[in-house]
């Protein structure tokens, strides 16, 4: 992985200094940062969400950088370039996270992270078999997501 931050047999090593990024401590200060803006860990606009979204948009901007064949801002090598982004809500383990998937001119990107026309992360997927599986109606599988993630799924 090329500028951001690699892992290492369980570890998180700085790009640019080399060094390994104490996880815990880098979570300690993400909640007292966010505990000071007022911020919650969980629920729309929290903590979880906002790092959700950042993750997935960088693994976006990564995937159209790996199919472009060139970073951002430099000379493309053909005539497919970017062509700005569209917003898109999936629903994620923490709940509904809005994020940003960037467009290819001739709209022949096809994200692996978050594909085309998909709405769940994988996770999701599994949660509402755990549900259906301990007798759960598809009405009480709704109004669980509605209540704990504040997520409308149909029936």
């Amino acid at each position: 992985m090329s500028n951001t931050t690699e892992l290492y047999e369980g570890q998180m090593i700085d790009p640019v200094t080399g060094e390994i990024i104490d996880q815990k401590e880098l979570a300690e200060r993400l909640l007292a940062q966010a505990k000071a803006q007022g911020l919650s860990l969980v629920g729309p606009g929290g903590l979880l969400a906002g790092l959700t979204k950042t993750v997935l948009e960088t693994a976006l901007e990564a995937e159209l950088t790996e199919h472009l064949g060139h970073e951002h801002g430099q000379t493309p090598l053909g005539s497919n370039i970017r062509n700005g982004t569209r917003p898109k809500t999936v629903l994620t383990q923490i709940g509904p996270v809005q994020i940003e998937v960037p467009r290819d001119r001739d709209g022949s990107f096809d994200p692996v992270i978050v594909p085309k026309r998909a709405r769940r992360l994988d996770g999701i997927d599994e949660i509402l078999l755990s549900l259906s599986a301990r007798g759960l109606t598809t009405g009480e599988i709704a109004a669980h997501f509605d209540e704990v993630y504040g997520a409308a799924v149909s029936k």
